[in-house]
């Protein structure tokens, strides 16, 4: 695939977020798109993004649970950009309803990096050694493509799927909470919804952030210090419309709340 295609699909994406409308699976009108093609794809989203005045804050893993993986009908992870327009913090409403199109909202953990990680070779060691601290993260994915009837490569394209993002006031060391048994548990307009465990992010969130690190490698790109990494969904999918709202607890590490408008 070329330079040139790789440009075209990916401004049709940026216009897609940007107009609230969507496109056929990319694997559907572009048989022959592999991964690197896609993410080659994402990338330019991401630039078309850069050039409003948008900034990385910091990258996602996406696709890493299996509930989410049985739903999507997507077996392996995939990577995203993370701007500073997708976040919103605690009290803040989140306005789904004027930017996203097809929402499901999702429990992480959050990391906020104090060293930078750059593969290959990181290991769930050099993760521990490089994080901060750790917060509870809503996550509220969204795809450009019609009614989610994704492939690896449509997903990895729409810039592994990302919509907005909310990161709880908690702050935790992550070497005072095991991150593989923590539960999360997620409530939604007042009534139970889920729960899971850290273990969901391929068996640890710190794993999901090394596999995140050491695949970025492949495009000589890094975990920044000071960005945000979200280590991915440790509960299934859940639409979510104006008017809901949604709390969780991870135990060892806190509280979030995200209203819907």
């Amino acid at each position: 695939m070329t330079p040139e295609t790789h440009a075209r699909l990916g401004d049709a994406l940026f216009e897609a977020m940007r107009s609230r409308t969507t496109l056929e699976p990319l694997t559907q009108t572009e048989p022959g798109l592999t991964i690197d093609d896609a993410y080659r794809i994402a990338r330019r989203m991401i630039d078309r993004r850069l050039a409003l005045g948008e900034r990385i804050v910091g990258k996602k893993i996406g696709v890493t649970s299996e509930p989410v993986q049985k739903m999507l009908g997507v077996f392996e992870p995939d990577f995203g950009w993370l701007t500073s327009d997708m976040v919103y913090g605690p009290g803040q409403a989140m306005p789904i309803g004027r930017l996203l199109i097809q929402p499901r909202a999702e429990a992480e953990i959050a990391f906020f990096l104090g060293r930078t990680l750059r593969g290959p070779g990181v290991t769930e060691a050099d993760v521990l050694a490089a994080t901060a601290f750790v917060a509870p993260c809503f996550e509220v994915v969204d795809s450009r493509i019609r009614d989610w009837k994704i492939r690896i490569q449509d997903t990895v394209a729409d810039n592994a799927s990302c919509g907005l993002l909310m990161v709880g006031a908690a702050r935790v060391d992550p070497r005072t909470v095991n991150l593989e048994t923590c539960e999360v548990v997620v409530h939604k307009n007042g009534q139970p919804l889920s729960r899971g465990f850290g273990a969901a992010a391929l068996g640890s969130p710190l794993r999901a952030v090394a596999w995140l690190a050491n695949t970025l490698s492949r495009f000589d790109v890094a975990l920044e210090a000071g960005e945000l990494v979200l280590s991915g969904s440790l509960v299934p999918l859940e639409p979510v419309v104006p008017g809901d709202r949604m709390t969780m607890n991870l135990t060892g590490i806190g509280d979030a709340e995200l209203v819907f408008e």
